[in-house]
């Protein structure tokens, strides 16, 4: 099967986001008012096809939703932004997966998630996808999924040759096979921590010294990593060298999604060929862009405007 440039199979969690603004967190027992309500698309996977897409990404989203209103929402609203339909799925007897978020004012979020429908995406949709996956430049996924399927999807694209990325958000146990074949594991500082990167480094580690740690885990733990650090940007790391992008100042407004439009930019790029530091490089901007609006999915700005804001041409 021809591979076109960018072609991305993304096979993740698709939620519906039930988001409520308020001034601060409650406090266990405590009671607060909010000010803002928003229900919008939501789920690691699908926020990440999306910042895909919107960056330039032919991709295709595998996923499974429940027979019920709030999937007949996820599908309208993967419908708006030009996302092809065809490999999500619905399942009966169980409902679409759904996250309850709160924003505070700061920009700082809590999340839980129910994962729902999202637990029907198991290893055998994985085989039964094989000739999608296998023709794809790039298989992205991530921790929400069910631990088989992470480590059966990371089997077949190793087998194939194809470009795997895990961005292992939750860090469930996958097997060390999985992780080896990351290309690049992508992990915040905590994730990073959990799967043995870092345990030891101070809370406020500087880029250099995230670096450091990156470049050691590559190989050891994976092929390549991607350590994103909220405000202060990202580091990365390969067998190519190591490179640490600092953030732009900006005043965060809701960093809901970010991180995923931060991972599903990366490997739109990636996809397309970029070099991992200039795919890290582009990341960061568009998660940059994507804290000072808020939302998900309509927080993440468009090729162009991303581009620019990493001082990049087309």
């Amino acid at each position: 099967m021809a591979v076109e440039p960018g072609q991305l199979v993304v096979v993740g969690s698709l939620n519906v986001d039930s988001t409520s603004y308020v001034a601060g967190f409650p406090e266990p027992g405590e009671t607060v008012t909010a000010h803002g309500f928003v229900v919008a698309l939501g789920g690691k996977g699908s926020n990440q096809a999306v910042a895909a897409h919107v960056a330039g990404a032919a991709v295709e989203l595998v996923a499974r939703i429940g027979d019920d209103t709030s999937g007949d929402f996820a599908l309208g609203a993967l419908g708006r932004f030009g996302l092809p339909l065809a490999a999500i799925e619905r399942v009966t007897d169980v409902p679409t997966g759904v996250a309850q978020i709160t924003v505070a004012d700061s920009g700082e979020n809590t999340v839980i998630v129910t994962p729902g429908a999202n637990a029907a995406l198991t290893a055998a949709v994985v085989d039964a996808e094989g000739e999608r996956l296998v023709g794809a430049a790039l298989v992205l996924t991530q921790g929400e999924l069910p631990v088989a399927t992470i480590d059966r999807l990371a089997e077949l694209a190793s087998a194939a040759g194809v470009q795997f990325v895990l961005n292992l958000a939750p860090p469930v146990p996958v097997s060390s096979s999985t992780l080896a074949a990351c290309d690049p594991l992508v992990v915040n500082e905590h994730e990073a921590r959990a799967v043995g990167i870092g345990a030891d480094a101070p809370a406020e580690a500087s880029l250099d010294t995230w670096s450091s740690l990156a470049a050691d885990a590559v190989g050891r733990l994976a092929r390549s990593v991607v350590i994103t650090l909220g405000a202060a940007g990202a580091v990365a790391a390969s067998a190519d060298g190591t490179w640490a992008v600092p953030a732009p100042k900006v005043e965060a407004v809701d960093s809901t999604g970010a991180g995923d439009g931060f991972t599903g930019t990366l490997a739109a790029f990636l996809a397309e060929g970029r070099t991992l530091d200039e795919a890290v490089r582009i990341a960061v901007a568009a998660g940059s862009l994507a804290v000072q609006a808020r939302g998900t999915v309509d927080s993440y700005a468009p090729r162009a405007a991303v581009l620019a804001a990493a001082g990049l041409a087309e």
